[in-house]
C-alpha cells in the first residue's frame, strides 16, 4: 500500500514540476521536431535530385477513351513511389505540369522519380502521342508573380464533377491562356502533384469520417427524440385533449402522460459515410499549385482569375477552392508569409505536402492525366504562327488572325517552307486579293516573281503599291490583251537562241506545248508531232546558226514553220545552210520521208500557227527574231513579270502552253546552278482552270519539280473539280499551304476532306466574304486549318500606296519588257520572212565557196 502511494504521490509531483517548466518540454519537443523536419528535409532534397522530366506532345488526331487515360492515371500513381527507400513521403510523388510562356498553346510535362522513367516513357496513348526528354525549364524572373494553392471543398467524400471528353476537359484551361501574351512577360503554370495515398493516413482518415458520421447519427437521433416528446407534450396540454378527457365517461387507458419511445439511432452505412474514400483501389492524394507571372502590373491577377475560374468547371458536390482567408479586399494565401517559403519549396523541389481534404480517385482526375487531344481548341500564338514583318524576305503573309482577346496580326509563314500554295474558292471571295497582298509584300522584301493572269484584272490593283522607285527597275508587264488605239506589246521568240539556250531543250518546250494545247500524243496525232518536231529542229538550228554568225535579227521564228514546209526554195536554202548542225536521222528524215508526205499532211500543223498570225497582237509578240522576254533571266535577277495572255480562246490557250513550258525549261535549267545560289523565284497562277487548260501536264510537272529548283508556285482557282486530274492530285499532293474561302459545299468539300472535315464543308460554305480557312507548313509541322480574314490592300499596305507614281511604273514596266507599238512589231514580223531567206542564201553562198575553195587548195 505504501509503495502505491508513494507511485501516486510520484506521479503528483511529476506532474507539478512539469506544469511548473512546461516550457523546457515545448523546448524538448521543438528541437526533436525540428531536428526531425531538417532530417526529412534533407533526405527530400536529396531524392529530389534524381528527378527526370517528359514532354508528352500530342498530334491532332489524339483522341483516346476513359480506359486509356485510366491507364496512364495507374502508370503515374505506380512511377511516384520508383524512389529509394529512405526517401520521405513528399518526395514519393509525381508532377503533370500545364505550361503557357507564349511558345506553345499549353505544354504537357510529366516530371517524377528517375526510377520512373521507363514506366512513364511507353504511353498507353500510342503513336498519337510522342514522349521526349524534356530539360529544365530555366524562367527569367518577372517583376510580379502571384501564386496559388488549391484545396478540395465542398463535401469532402464526394467527387468532382465527371467532365465528357468532348469538348477536351483542358479546354477551360487552354481558354484561359489563350491571350497570353510573350512580348509582356507573361506566363502562366499549373502542376499537379500525385502521390499514392498512405494506408494508416487512408485509415486514420476513415476512423475520423466514420465517427463524424455516428457523431452525426446519435446527434439527428437526440434532435428527433426532442422534437418528439415536444410534440407528445404539446398535445396532452392542449385544449381539445384535456376536454375530451372531461367530456369522456371514464378516463382512458393510461391517461397519464404519455410514454414517448426516444428513436434509435440508424446504423452508418460505411459506403455513404466514406464515399470515394470507401475503397482503397486507385485512391491517390493530389496536390494542385498555380503559379502566374508578368512583366505588367495586373496581368498576373487577371490570370490567375481565369485558371480559377477554369478549375470551377471540374466542382460539383466537391470543388477546387483556393486555399487560404480572404480579410475584405486582402487574401491571405500562398503569396503571404508564413506560406510563401513553404509554397516555394514545395514548387522548387517538388514536394508534395497536400492538404487533409485533397483525395481523389483517378476517374475524377482524367481530364488532367493526358495532353491535349484532337477536340480541343489550340489557340495560334507567335510561337506557332510568326508576325508578319514588312520587308522581311524570310516571311510570307498570309492573312489576318483574331485572337480569343480579339487582337489582330498580320500572320505569315516562312518563305522556304512555304513551297507550294493552293487557293480555292468562289468568284469575288479574296483569293486573288490575298495572292496580290502576299506577292506585293514578297516584291518589296526583294524577291522575284512571275504573276500570271489571264484577264489581267490583277495589274492595275497591284500598281498603286508596286510604284516605287526601288522597285521599277525590276518590274516588267508582258500584256497580250492590245488594248488602246496605241497598244504596245512585248517580244519572244520561243526558237530563239540568243539566251544560249540549248537546242534540243528549245525543240522538246515548243513542240510539247504545242502537242499540250491541242492535246496531241503519240496515239492520236503521231505524224503531226513528227512534223511538227522536224521543223522546230531545222529552224532551232538556223537561229544557232545565226547567232554563232553574229546575226541574232536574222533568226526565225514559229511562223517560218509554214515557209520551212510549204516553200521548197526556202527548204533547200534553210536544210543546205544548217545540214551540218542536224544529226543523221533528222537529215534522213528530211531526205527520205517528207518528200512522200501528201500536202494535205501540213494542215493540222499549220492550222493553229495561221490563227497566231491573223492575231496581230501574237503576230508581233511571236515574229520577233530577238525576243526580249527571258524568264530565266528574269528569275536570276529578281524580276517582278507581269504575264497577261489575254484569254481562253483557242489561240491564246497555244500561247499560254509556249509560255508555261518556256517556264519550265527554264526553271530545269537552273541544274547548271549550285543549289545554294538558285535565287528563289514564285510564280503565281490566277484562274488555273483556264491556264491549266492550255497546259495540263506542264502545270502538273511544275508542281511536282519546282522544289528542287527554289522555285515556289501558288496556284489559285475556282472550283477543283475543274481541274484535269494530274493538276489536281499535284495540287493536293504537295500543297505547302492550302486555302479556301466560302463556296458551295460540292466545291469545298474536297478541300475539307484534305483536313478531315474539321471544319465541315457546311461551315466553310457560311463564311463571310474574305474570311478563309488556310493550313499551312510551320518549322516542319501543319498549322491549321485556321480562319483568317483575308488581306486588304487598301489597309494592309495603305502605307505603301503611291497613286501618282502609277503611270511612271507602267511606262517603266513596260520599257523592262522591251514592249514596242504593236504596229511597229508586226511590219518588222512580216519583214522577217525575207530577212531569214537572205541569211540563209548568203549563208549558203558562203559554204559553197569555203567548200570551192578547200578542194582546189586540196588538188
Amino acid at each position: 500500500m505504501d509503495s502505491v502511494l508513494g507511485l501516486v504521490m510520484g506521479l503528483i509531483g511529476a506532474a507539478d514540476r512539469l506544469y511548473a517548466y512546461w516550457y523546457l518540454a515545448a523546448v524538448a519537443i521543438g528541437v526533436c521536431w525540428a531536428t526531425c523536419e531538417l532530417v526529412v528535409r534533407f533526405l527530400a532534397v536529396k531524392a529530389s535530385a534524381q528527378r527526370m522530366a517528359l514532354e508528352l506532345v500530342s498530334n491532332r488526331h489524339f483522341s483516346p477513351n476513359l480506359e486509356e487515360i485510366f491507364r496512364q492515371g495507374v502508370q503515374l500513381a505506380r512511377a511516384s513511389t520508383a524512389v529509394p527507400w529512405w526517401a520521405p513521403r513528399r518526395s514519393k510523388a509525381v508532377q503533370i505540369r500545364l505550361r503557357a510562356d507564349g511558345t506553345a498553346p499549353l505544354r504537357y510535362r510529366i516530371e517524377g522519380p528517375v526510377g520512373g522513367q521507363r514506366l512513364l516513357s511507353i504511353t498507353p496513348f500510342g503513336p498519337d502521342v510522342t514522349v521526349n526528354r524534356a530539360r529544365p525549364t530555366v524562367d527569367e524572373p518577372r517583376e510580379h508573380t502571384v501564386r496559388a494553392e488549391f484545396i478540395l471543398r465542398g463535401k469532402l467524400t464526394a467527387p468532382l464533377r465527371e467532365v465528357p471528353l468532348t469538348p477536351d476537359p483542358l479546354q477551360p484551361l487552354v481558354d484561359a491562356v489563350a491571350d497570353l501574351r510573350a512580348e509582356l512577360g507573361d506566363l502562366a503554370e499549373i502542376r499537379l502533384d500525385i502521390q499514392r495515398a498512405p494506408k494508416w493516413a487512408l485509415r486514420a482518415r476513415r476512423l475520423q469520417l466514420m465517427g463524424a458520421a455516428r457523431r452525426s447519427e446519435r446527434r439527428e437521433a437526440q434532435r428527433a427524440a426532442r422534437w418528439l416528446r415536444q410534440d407528445a407534450s404539446g398535445i396532452e396540454d392542449s385544449l381539445t385533449w384535456q376536454l375530451q378527457q372531461l367530456l369522456s365517461d371514464k378516463p382512458a387507458a393510461g391517461a397519464g402522460r404519455r410514454l414517448v419511445m426516444p428513436p434509435v439511432p440508424r446504423r452508418v452505412d460505411p459506403a455513404l459515410a466514406l464515399g470515394k474514400l470507401a475503397d482503397d483501389d486507385h485512391l491517390v492524394r493530389v496536390q494542385l499549385l498555380v503559379m502566374c507571372a508578368s512583366n505588367t502590373e495586373g496581368r498576373a491577377h487577371a490570370r490567375l482569375a481565369q485558371l480559377q475560374a477554369a478549375l470551377d468547371v471540374f466542382g460539383g458536390r466537391s470543388r477546387w477552392a483556393m486555399r487560404g482567408w480572404r480579410l475584405g479586399p486582402w487574401r491571405i494565401g500562398a503569396d503571404q508569409w508564413p506560406t510563401k517559403r513553404g509554397f516555394e519549396r514545395r514548387w522548387n523541389r517538388g514536394h508534395c505536402q497536400p492538404p487533409q481534404a485533397n483525395w481523389a480517385r483517378l476517374e475524377e482526375l482524367t481530364g488532367l492525366l493526358k495532353p491535349p487531344t484532337a477536340h480541343c481548341r489550340l489557340p495560334v500564338l507567335a510561337g506557332d504562327l510568326p508576325t508578319f514583318a514588312f520587308g522581311d524576305p524570310d516571311l510570307l503573309l498570309q492573312g489576318i488572325y483574331r485572337g480569343t482577346d480579339g487582337r489582330e496580326r498580320l500572320v505569315a509563314t516562312y518563305a522556304e517552307e512555304t513551297l507550294f500554295e493552293v487557293g480555292v474558292g468562289k468568284a469575288g471571295g479574296g483569293k486573288t486579293e490575298r495572292a496580290l497582298a502576299q506577292a506585293i509584300g514578297w516584291a518589296h522584301a526583294g524577291g522575284g516573281l512571275m504573276f500570271v493572269d489571264p484577264h489581267r484584272d490583277s495589274w492595275p490593283r497591284a500598281t498603286t503599291f508596286l510604284a516605287h522607285e526601288h522597285l521599277m527597275h525590276r518590274i516588267a508587264l508582258v500584256d497580250l490583251n492590245g488594248l488602246g488605239p496605241n497598244a504596245r506589246v512585248s517580244s519572244w521568240n520561243p526558237l530563239g537562241m540568243h539566251h544560249g539556250q540549248a537546242a534540243h531543250e528549245v525543240v522538246e518546250a515548243v513542240t510539247d506545248a504545242y502537242a499540250s494545247a491541242l492535246a496531241w500524243d503519240d496515239a492520236t496525232a503521231p505524224r503531226a508531232l513528227t512534223i511538227l518536231t522536224a521543223a522546230i529542229s531545222a529552224l532551232v538550228a538556223v537561229n544557232a546558226a545565226a547567232c554563232q554568225a553574229g546575226r541574232p535579227e536574222d533568226q526565225a521564228t514559229i511562223f517560218h514553220v509554214r515557209a520551212l514546209l510549204t516553200d521548197p526554195a526556202f527548204r533547200r536554202g534553210a536544210l543546205a545552210a544548217v545540214a551540218d548542225r542536224l544529226d543523221e536521222e533528222t537529215r534522213a528524215w528530211w531526205n527520205g520521208v517528207f518528200p512522200t508526205l501528201p500536202p494535205d499532211s501540213f494542215a493540222v500543223v499549220l492550222n493553229p500557227i495561221a490563227r497566231l498570225a491573223a492575231n496581230p497582237v501574237t503576230r508581233g509578240f511571236l515574229g520577233q527574231p530577238v525576243g526580249v522576254y527571258n524568264i530565266r533571266a528574269a528569275m536570276d535577277s529578281r524580276m517582278i513579270v507581269w504575264v497577261c495572255p489575254g484569254g481562253n480562246g483557242p489561240t491564246d490557250r497555244l500561247v499560254t502552253a509556249l509560255l508555261a513550258r518556256d517556264l519550265l525549261r527554264a526553271v530545269r535549267s537552273r541544274r547548271d546552278t549550285p543549289e545554294a545560289r538558285r535565287v528563289p523565284f514564285r510564280p503565281y497562277f490566277d484562274e488555273l482552270i483556264t491556264l491549266t487548260g492550255a497546259a495540263p501536264e506542264t502545270i502538273a510537272a511544275m508542281f511536282e519539280d519546282f522544289r528542287k529548283y527554289r522555285c515556289q508556285v501558288h496556284g489559285m482557282t475556282q472550283l477543283l473539280a475543274r481541274l484535269p486530274s494530274p493538276v489536281r492530285l499535284s495540287l493536293l499532293q504537295n500543297a505547302s499551304t492550302l486555302a479556301t474561302t466560302a463556296g458551295s459545299k460540292s466545291a469545298i468539300a474536297p478541300i475539307t476532306a484534305e483536313w478531315g472535315n474539321n471544319p465541315s464543308p457546311d461551315r466553310v460554305a457560311t463564311m463571310e466574304r474574305f474570311e478563309h480557312f488556310v493550313s499551312m507548313n510551320v518549322h516542319g509541322r501543319r498549322v491549321g486549318p485556321v480562319q483568317l480574314r483575308g488581306p486588304h490592300l487598301d489597309v494592309v499596305f495603305a502605307a505603301q500606296a503611291r497613286p501618282r507614281k502609277v503611270p511612271a511604273l507602267e511606262h517603266a514596266a513596260l520599257a523592262n519588257a522591251g514592249a514596242l507599238p504593236l504596229d511597229q512589231l508586226t511590219a518588222r514580223a512580216a519583214e522577217q520572212i525575207a530577212r531569214v531567206a537572205d541569211f540563209l542564201t548568203e549563208r549558203s553562198r558562203s559554204e559553197t565557196g569555203a567548200g570551192r575553195l578547200a578542194k582546189e587548195e586540196y588538188e
